[in-house]
């Protein structure tokens, strides 16, 4: 079994409980990197984000496969008439590579979004800094992140 279907495993068996009782959104991430995106509420103001998906050219790697997950918390949300603003902080890791080549991260995002209150839809956008722990070659130490999402929740 590959590095990247027994992370897969491991966080679908942790997450299972914590499923049936909260915010699930699932959606699509579009930048660096791209990928499916799965966030589970944990409590009201935190939750956790998890991107797989594949991340950019690194090192003479084209596209090479990715995943993320990512403890968020929500010091602050705007209200508005039709729309939520949360503003949301977070920390976690990443892996990316190929069955060969395994580089892991520390990432910390800011997350920003627009919640409708009408449909459950969030549109939103995140800056990362991730810090590079384990490498696939010469590659910079520190990877700046970032793009637009959209997630539907249940």
């Amino acid at each position: 079994m590959s590095p990247m279907r027994k992370l897969i495993l491991v966080m679908l068996l942790v997450l299972a409980p914590a499923v049936a009782r909260a915010d699930v959104g699932i959606g699509f991430f579009l930048g660096e990197p791209t990928g499916l995106d799965l966030k589970v509420g944990l409590a009201p103001r935190s939750g956790l984000d998890i991107l797989f998906g594949v991340t950019g050219y690194r090192d003479g790697y084209r596209d090479v496969s990715y995943g993320h997950v990512t403890y968020l918390v929500t010091p602050f949300v705007g209200r508005g008439s039709s729309v939520l603003v949360p503003l949301r902080l977070g920390i976690g890791g990443a892996i990316y590579g190929d069955s060969n080549n395994i580089a892991a991260a520390v990432r910390v995002p800011l997350e920003l979004a627009l919640r409708f209150r009408s449909a459950p839809i969030e549109i939103y956008g995140e800056f990362a800094v991730a810090l590079i722990l384990a490498r696939l070659g010469n590659e910079d130490r520190i990877d700046l992140q970032g793009g637009v999402g959209l997630r539907f929740y249940f």
